[in-house]
């Protein structure tokens, strides 16, 4: 039975309190309040998705000259001592330590005018496409948060958003932290030693049944006295847990002992070896990634080594750049052969650029002015180049793009609009998922 009669004195001419009147918002709305209105808005925006996105954070700043934009035309202390290659789409090169994707060129969008970074050594912009500035309460969400909470999950054994990152020791690298939407919508992280905790061991299902549902009678109790809602996010975070642990979904896809020996070859090992203040040059990570999104999971993101090369730029480089070549491109190509490249997007990028006159000690330092964003897939028309920059490799000359216009076109490809769909924070307020104005790139889609 709906009651919508209140306790305060407090009432209009006919007999209703203000309370009551918001909660109904005068067209009899059937009891819901405005922020449960935004919350049902947001959660059937949209649909169900086979679609998926694939991130790779390189953590420091990759050298986008030295990578995918060679300035051979500049004087040597800006050009540096590498070589472009032809790749297989005419008049593209890259770099000649990048030999696989080159092949691959046909597959790639290779974006050479990000602008609009920080001089700010964390992955804030590339996981939330904002600022990390003037923050809504509760924090702006991740794309995978986002997503998340828009598309819910494939599987309810399965994780929505998963972030295969370790824990760097530069804490600003590190992500997959909650949001105004709630602990529900924060990644799945299976680092570390969290798989033998997947394991029931002694436990029987019985038991962690019943476990579950008297954790469910104490959390009724401590939901009633709670009201800042936080109990909510809680009970869908646990429940999940408990789904994960009761199937082996999970613990499958991030099983790669079950996979052909050739193919973990092609992908290589790279080095568990953590790099600078950053992360290991994990190749398996990108082939958990195939396997997560295979199982069913919308969005995996992790990290890979370390690329602040402030000295001995061309030395770091010669060891990163073909343990990334072999990953990033066996990636592509194992999608593609399994018929899941045109649902699944990847994209590898940095915070930032670097700078393009080399320095004393061999390396490059930061530079926010322009950087360069690697993408495949997602059924975008790739096989091209987006924007330029100058002789020097300083300034985007050509098609600057940014950051939000990257992610207005990672939205697109999961099937949300971007520039109608909403996400109300803490306070019920709806936020936009990118700002007003920007679109998907419109080379890609």
């Amino acid at each position: 039975m709906i009651t919508i009669d209140g306790q305060s004195s407090n009432r209009f001419c006919d007999g209703q309190t203000r309370r009551n009147f918001l909660k109904i918002g005068g067209l009899g709305l059937g009891g819901l309040s405005i922020t449960q209105l935004l919350r049902a808005e947001a959660a059937n925006l949209s649909g169900s998705s086979n679609k998926s996105v694939i991130m790779v954070y390189l953590p420091g700043g990759p050298p986008h000259q030295d990578m995918v934009d060679l300035k051979m035309d500049a004087p040597v202390e800006i050009r540096g001592e590498f070589r472009p290659i032809s790749t297989n789409v005419a008049g593209i090169q890259i770099c000649e330590h990048l030999p696989r994707l080159a092949k691959l060129a046909d597959k790639l969008a290779i974006i050479r005018s990000m602008v609009g970074a920080k001089d700010r050594h964390e992955s804030f912009q590339c996981m939330t496409g904002r600022l990390n500035e003037r923050n809504p309460p509760g924090g702006w969400p991740e794309f995978g948060s986002v997503v998340s909470k828009l598309q819910g999950t494939k599987d309810p054994t399965l994780a929505s958003y998963v972030n295969l990152s370790p824990k760097m020791r530069h804490t600003p690298y590190n992500f997959g932290k909650s949001s105004f939407l709630g602990h529900a919508h924060t990644p799945f992280n299976p680092s570390g030693n969290i798989k033998d905790d997947m394991v029931l061991g002694s436990i029987t299902p019985q038991r962690l049944a019943d476990r579950k549902a008297l954790l469910a009678s104490v959390d009724r109790f401590r939901r009633e006295l709670d009201s800042t809602g936080a109990m909510e996010g809680f009970d869908s975070f646990q429940s999940r847990a408990f789904d994960i642990l009761t199937s082996s979904r999970m613990l499958n896809a991030l099983d790669i002992s079950s996979e052909d020996p050739k193919l973990r070859e092609r992908y290589g090992k790279g080095t568990d070896k953590e790099q600078g203040d950053a992360a290991p040059r994990l190749n398996e990570q990108f082939l958990l990634a195939r396997r997560l999104v295979e199982a069913g999971a919308r969005v995996v993101t992790l990290s890979y080594s370390f690329w602040d090369w402030h000295g001995s730029n061309f030395k770091i480089a010669k060891e990163n750049l073909p343990d990334f070549d072999q990953a990033l491109g066996t990636l592509i190509e194992d999608l593609d052969e399994r018929g899941m490249l045109a649902n699944t997007t990847v994209i590898a990028w940095g915070e930032f650029g670097r700078t393009p006159k080399i320095n004393k000690d061999g390396g490059r330092d930061h530079w926010p002015n322009v950087s360069c964003a690697m993408l495949a897939g997602g059924g975008m028309k790739t096989g091209q180049i987006i924007g330029a920059t100058d002789r020097l490799g300083g300034e985007a000359v050509l098609r600057p793009v940014t950051f939000q216009e990257v992610f207005a076109t990672l939205y697109h490809n999961l099937g949300i609009n971007a520039s109608t769909a909403t996400v109300a924070d803490v306070t019920g307020r709806p936020h936009y998922l990118v700002d007003d104005g920007y679109q998907p790139i419109k080379e890609l889609v």
